[in-house]
């Protein structure tokens, strides 16, 4: 990063927030960092006392955080998935669909050895709905080496890290083996807790009589 006159810092890259204080009214940030700076900037900057900034300075083999966030995020996401936006060099990765959600353990822990970055998810193996949030991706410095995040893409080839297996119907099937139940001396109690279950993933069915049971289900598409 490299100072310039707030006069002349139109097109340049703020390195830092720059906060707006109103004693005893108002604390807020007024310009956040990577906000690119624009003519009509200036005057406001002034007004807050900054006679001059720290903007972003395009060094050879280094990337800025929000562009190596964005590797990141294209290394972790695979179907079903989608980024939220990027700030301070973190991104999020959201489910677009219900679904199984897995990550790749061993290949996370081998990106996230190679340091100045951090990728941290939910656990794996676990139901998640649309919208829900997978996982985050932060790359650590302002700047990051070129050669470091083509080490983290190296371990990661092709098969993204993390994955959404969607939901699709099957039919589930239960059996009562209790006699007393069968004999219809005592009611079922367990077959409405059973359909809640299913019910949660979508699953509706006609309930059984006697000595069996069925409603619909979901299991993740393989």
């Amino acid at each position: 990063m490299k100072w310039v006159e707030t006069r002349k810092a139109a097109g340049h890259m703020l390195c830092h927030d720059i906060t707006r204080i109103l004693p005893g009214r108002l604390k807020e940030v007024a310009f956040q960092k990577g906000h690119v700076v624009t003519g009509k900037d200036i005057p406001a900057l002034l007004d807050l006392g900054k006679e001059r900034l720290y903007v972003w300075e395009t060094l050879e083999g280094m990337l800025h955080e929000n562009d190596a966030a964005l590797i990141l995020y294209k290394l972790c996401a695979g179907e079903y998935m989608r980024p939220s936006g990027i700030a301070e060099g973190k991104i999020e990765i959201l489910a677009e669909r219900d679904g199984l959600f897995t990550a790749d353990v061993e290949r996370l822990r081998q990106v996230n050895s190679l340091g100045g970055m951090a990728i941290a998810t939910r656990g794996g193996y676990t139901p998640v709905r649309t919208d829900d949030r997978l996982a985050g991706a932060r790359v650590i410095p302002l700047v990051i080496e070129e050669e470091r995040m083509r080490k983290a893409q190296a371990v990661v080839g092709s098969n993204p890290l993390l994955s959404v297996l969607p939901f699709h119907p099957i039919r589930a099937g239960v059996i009562v083996t209790g006699s007393e139940v069968a004999d219809g001396r005592i009611q079922d109690g367990f077959m409405p807790v059973l359909e809640r279950k299913l019910a949660e993933y979508g699953g509706a069915g006609p309930r059984g009589r006697g000595g069996g049971g069925g409603s619909g289900g979901l299991a993740p598409e393989n």
